[in-house]
């Protein structure tokens, strides 16, 4: 496991290099494109779609919503309820940085190959599934909807955040 776990920061640090022309970190790029598959979305189901606590996805969305790129609207009569939602500013943003994440993916692809990068993502898709199952022993129990699958790590053929 500890492959695992430093492959992860190995991936993370790449992204974050190729990320930081545009402003966003990668953090960021997956919540703006999992708001944009989603469309407006409570956070919790945010959250339970990123796989987040709520305390987490509160924390990485400040300077989003700081920046004007997500919005958090009341819905409803229940004026408690609040929505996140993709501005247009978030929208340019999250064109801009596709170069960005697009070369990331590239790299990443690059050592791996097509076919190889394909089955890790299915395997670590599988990871997350058992792992990540409402109810089981130290995951989270929040909500179901999911982007996974959805969300681009590479927006021109589709993939994960």
């Amino acid at each position: 496991m500890f492959n695992l776990r430093k492959a992860s920061r190995v991936v993370s640090r790449r992204y974050e290099q190729e990320m930081k022309a545009s402003g966003l970190l990668p953090t960021q790029f997956s919540l703006l494109v999992a708001v944009r598959l989603m469309g407006p979305a409570p956070m919790t189901e945010l959250a339970a779609a990123l796989s987040m606590d709520r305390t987490t996805l509160s924390r990485n969305l400040r300077p989003l919503l700081r920046e004007g790129c997500l919005s958090l609207d009341a819905c409803g009569p229940d004026r408690r309820r609040r929505l996140i939602r993709l501005t247009p500013t978030g929208e340019e943003r999250l064109r801009g940085a596709l170069p960005c994440w697009q070369r990331a993916q590239e790299s990443v692809e690059g050592v791996l190959g097509p076919g190889r990068l394909e089955r890790l993502l299915a395997d670590l898709a599988g990871l997350i599934t058992g792992l990540d199952t409402p109810g089981r022993a130290g995951t989270p129990t929040t909500g179901s909807r999911s982007v996974e699958g959805t969300a681009p790590d590479n927006p021109s053929r589709g993939g994960r955040p």
